[in-house]
């Protein structure tokens, strides 16, 4: 039986975790220890942190595994690197992790690159700052560089607001170091993507639903995203020469864009599958079972990205406004073909949070439908006919 190394064992490694099952693969999930629901579905849990890379390593040397791989996260994905390097394991290498998850490297690649992005300036002091919130038109964006899910980036307006959005930047970085860039305005989207030795296999523009809080955090997506082919070349072609110049060889996609006019702007991106549903969603339209295709590649199988159909989906996911625990839960929903998946992480008598950021929710929900205009309204039907209650 072969062994896969999973990292993380969140809501968002969850999937990929019951799929390595499936495949009979005998399945080590790592993570700090903790209740995490993905260790429920583990052939063996190993209580290392994700981002120890030198443990990750020793790890998954000590258990001679096949391949590792992650899925929604960015936190674990040096030590994947790093490990695939030094093993020879497919995946991505260590010098192109250390590229996405510094976003002051990514953006140095992406100008190297020839990849269409914001202007910005690294800074490490205050005074940096302050040069380049006045180098820049505001609103300026201020980004931890080596943070994740919207954590630690703000959008400053006013020279007086920038020692906030400094600080808070700083206090979730390693580094210390700051990414200020220009605010470009325009419609955010998203994509999904896969490279494979090399070779995109495929890119799939996507639509954002998002929570408004002190940043935009997506809380949900809906395929397909209405562009005009022009555009849809652009954000590919666009895409490519990220995905060139970050140089990744075999992993999944998970990219964030701005279209401004008819150009397509790369703000970020992440080797890993999206989270909030996005594999689901690329599962779902193009009728492949994309967990399936991420574990394989991790082991250096044929994968199958055979697109069978595009078929149209929206998701959502659920959240509280306010901390507590939860009452009630009730899903008034009868069954309905259109209804591709709702699923709960809590139950009642639960504590949760309230809503920040990706992992404060609740659950999600997914509908799909012959055309996007169904899903969507199929959608906010199930959601209406969900009621939480919390105290």
């Amino acid at each position: 039986m072969k062994k896969i190394l999973i990292l993380g064992a969140g809501i968002y490694q969850v999937p990929l975790i019951k799929k390595a099952r499936e495949l009979d693969l005998f399945s080590i999930v790592v993570s700090v220890p903790g209740n995490h629901p993905g260790f429920e579905f583990a052939g063996k849990i190993a209580y290392v942190d994700t981002t120890d890379y030198k443990n990750v390593l020793e790890l998954a040397c000590e258990e001679k595994v096949d391949g590792i791989c992650t899925a929604g996260t960015d936190v674990a994905i040096i030590s994947l690197g790093y490990a695939c390097d030094r093993l020879g394991l497919p995946g991505i290498s260590y010098d192109a992790a250390c590229i996405v998850n510094d976003k002051a490297r990514m953006k140095d690649a992406f100008l190297s690159g020839g990849v269409r992005t914001a202007r910005y300036f690294k800074a490490s002091t205050l005074e940096e700052c302050k040069m380049a919130f006045d180098a820049l038109d505001t609103p300026v964006l201020i980004k931890a560089t080596d943070s994740s899910g919207s954590r630690g980036i703000s959008v400053v307006k006013s020279e007086d607001r920038l020692e906030q959005g400094y600080a808070l930047a700083q206090s979730v970085s390693r580094q210390k170091v700051v990414v200020v860039e220009g605010f470009i305005e325009g419609e955010e989207f998203g994509a999904q993507a896969f490279v494979e030795n090399g070779r995109v296999r495929f890119i799939l523009p996507h639509g954002d639903y998002v929570f408004k809080g002190d940043t935009g955090v997506p809380i949900g997506h809906f395929a397909p995203y209405a562009l005009d082919p022009a555009v849809i070349e652009d954000c590919k072609n666009q895409l490519t020469r990220a995905i060139n110049s970050a140089k990744l060889c075999t992993c999944a996609i998970n990219a964030d864009f701005i279209l401004k006019g008819d150009k397509v702007y790369v703000l970020e991106i992440g080797a890993r599958s999206g989270a909030t549903c996005l594999a689901e969603l690329t599962s779902i339209y193009y009728g492949i079972d994309y967990y399936a295709q991420i574990i394989k590649a991790a082991l250096g199988e044929k994968t199958d990205f055979v697109q069978r159909k595009n078929m149209p989906n929206a998701s959502m996911l659920l959240y509280s406004n306010k901390p507590g625990i939860i009452k009630s839960i009730r899903n008034e929903n009868p069954p309905d073909a259109r209804i591709a998946q709702i699923k709960f992480d809590y139950a009642a008598g639960d504590r949760v949070r309230a809503f920040r950021v990706g992992p404060d929710r609740i659950g999600h929900v997914i509908t799909r439908a012959e055309t996007l205009d169904e899903a969507v309204e199929m959608l906010h039907t199930v959601l209406s006919n969900i009621h939480v209650e919390v105290q």
